[in-house]
């Protein structure tokens, strides 16, 4: 899959329901890094394979003992501006998450690379912007 394929099929994931099943549970250790210790449960979903050819990864916020799958919503998108894998925020849906909470929440793992978080009202706010910049014009 392109790229810019690939970015938005996961920005049409926002807000939906997804099933992660999770290879990496809370407190478990890296497969090859032993120094990083998994603070939140970590999985993969199949509906998409990502870049790197693996299903596409997804941390699971909210559920704070180990598990082994969870159905959840799609609240943010973890974009690695270093490097091509991005990864989803799935949680409860009535659960909400600002970034800066989720920046924390995953920086055992994302500290390592340059990211941005990508959230739904982020689309709203940029559409806003548009639309007042194109009625001015008009």
């Amino acid at each position: 899959m392109k790229i810019n394929n690939y970015r938005e099929h996961l920005k049409s994931l926002l807000n939906t329901e997804v099933n992660v099943i999770i290879d990496r549970p809370i407190n478990s250790v890296h497969p090859t890094h032993n120094d990083i210790i998994y603070e939140v449960n970590y999985g993969y979903i199949t509906s998409l394979i990502a870049l790197d050819n693996e299903y596409q990864d997804a941390y699971v916020l909210g559920v704070n003992y180990p598990i082994k799958e969870f159905k959840g919503e799609v609240k943010a998108i973890i974009h690695r501006i270093n490097d091509n894998e991005d990864k989803l925020i799935v949680a409860p849906s009535n659960l909400n998450f600002e970034i800066e909470e989720i920046k924390r929440l995953i920086n055992f793992q994302e500290k390592y690379f340059e990211i941005e978080v990508i959230k739904w009202w982020f689309f709203i706010i940029i559409f806003y912007h548009l639309s007042f910049n194109i009625y001015q014009i008009l």
